[in-house]
């Protein structure tokens, strides 16, 4: 049986007790808390009457601007490579449904990854990833861990990376990139590298598989956290140019075809604009990227002020803290967990956050998963607001929330 997902469980949680009055910062969901551009709410609106079924890959239009997305990053991609759903989750799982063998994740990954696994009849082979950053397995680990893996009796066939990472807020470097393609190539992986992020990188590029082993890496994004539409759901995927990569986009399609048939009509005009990058939409989304900056760097200071260990974010709006050297404190209290943490900050300090098990961590690392896209503002007002001011610190609803998560983690401190 696969669970309720951490991320979205969480969130109904302090959404209710929100909803019951209770004053919960919430920190444990990775929606993006910002208002939608306008030109994007006219392009939906005036597709709402397409209510036909469109192509299951996608339409003529749209699939031509996800492949124009890819090329102006610096991967030569052609409109017969690209594939649209409702939401690149969708995609990732009839990805690892499509692809043989079982998966090799780096721990600590993203929640739905290991569960769709599961759905989807692999096994899981975790590997920890380097100090420096998440989202790829560590490469002097990995060779072993597929060499023992397969003493095992288990079947690697898929290596997932996140570039950048959810739920550490970092972006490998192209080297550690390059290692573990290296070693994917050499031990006959696909690789699969789930994107989503790359428009919220801080400073530097993403180094794609797309563009180290092209014949074998598949390439899942979406507009869900660049411009804030995850309640649109549109998500799209890049496969190799080979007749490879054309037979796995065929299965892919032929899930799709049995699932969810398509993504919806008035959506595939959004994909089509959007993707196209007009002006209107890299202002907005250079705008976001610069509020997930300033207000992730400064709960990385509060984290580091209370005595955290974690890696310093460069991309998107993700923390991962760990409170190792509070253990003696927090032993006495009983809290010996990552959960038990994460329980406490809820009930006795009104920090809603993820504990590290739900990602793959040990359960008693005293770890857990930091998301600061929910602290912009409660209304689109404020969060209109959080983008357009110079120093959006100096917004009330901002710095109460910072002095809230001071507070929560200094009762930590030994």
């Amino acid at each position: 049986m696969v669970a309720h997902s951490a991320t979205l469980a969480i969130h109904e949680h302090v959404v209710a007790r929100q909803a019951a009055g209770e004053p919960v910062l919430h920190l444990g969901f990775g929606e993006v808390g910002l208002p939608v551009l306008p030109r994007l709410e006219r392009v939906l609106t005036d597709a709402a009457r397409r209510n036909g079924y469109p192509p299951v890959a996608g339409t003529a239009a749209a699939r031509s601007a996800a492949a124009g997305w890819f090329t102006r990053r610096g991967v030569p991609t052609g409109a017969d490579q690209i594939v649209l759903a409702p939401g690149s989750k969708a995609l990732l799982y009839a990805l690892l449904a499509s692809l043989p063998g079982d998966v090799v994740l780096a721990r600590p990954s993203w929640v739905s990854y290991a569960a769709q696994a599961a759905l989807a009849g692999k096994h899981v082979i975790r590997v920890p990833a380097p100090r420096a950053a998440g989202g790829v397995p560590e490469p002097t680990r990995l060779r072993d861990a597929l060499a023992e893996a397969r003493a095992a009796g288990r079947s690697p066939g898929t290596l997932l990376l996140t570039l950048p990472d959810n739920p550490t807020g970092t972006l490998a470097p192209g080297d550690t990139v390059r290692q573990a393609c290296t070693i994917a190539r050499d031990e006959g992986l696909a690789v699969v590298s789930d994107e989503i992020y790359r428009d919220l990188c801080w400073s530097d590029e993403v180094t794609s598989p797309a563009g180290l082993v092209p014949e074998r890496a598949y390439v899942t994004s979406g507009l869900s956290k660049s411009l804030a539409l995850g309640g649109w759901r549109i998500g799209f995927a890049r496969f190799p140019a080979d007749d490879a990569g054309a037979h796995t986009r065929d299965r892919v399609i032929g899930v799709a075809s049995e699932v969810w048939s398509a993504l919806p009509g008035p959506m595939q005009e959004v994909a089509a604009y959007a993707l196209d990058d007009p002006p209107e939409v890299t202002d907005h989304i250079d705008a976001s990227r610069r509020l997930h900056r300033i207000v992730t760097t400064a709960v990385f200071g509060v984290l580091a002020e209370t005595g955290a260990e974690c890696r310093p974010p460069t991309a998107g709006f993700y923390l991962y803290p760990g409170f190792a050297a509070a253990r003696p404190v927090l032993a006495r209290a009983g809290i010996t967990t990552g959960v038990g943490l994460a329980e406490h900050l809820l009930t006795r300090h009104g920090v809603g956050v993820l504990a590290g098990e739900a990602f793959g961590d040990a359960p008693d690392a005293l770890r857990f998963r930091v998301a600061t896209s929910l602290l912009h503002g409660r209304t689109d007002a404020e969060r209109w607001n959080a983008l357009q001011s110079a120093d959006p610190l100096t917004l009330p609803w901002i710095a109460e929330a910072l002095d809230t998560l001071r507070a929560g983690l200094r009762a930590l401190q030994p």
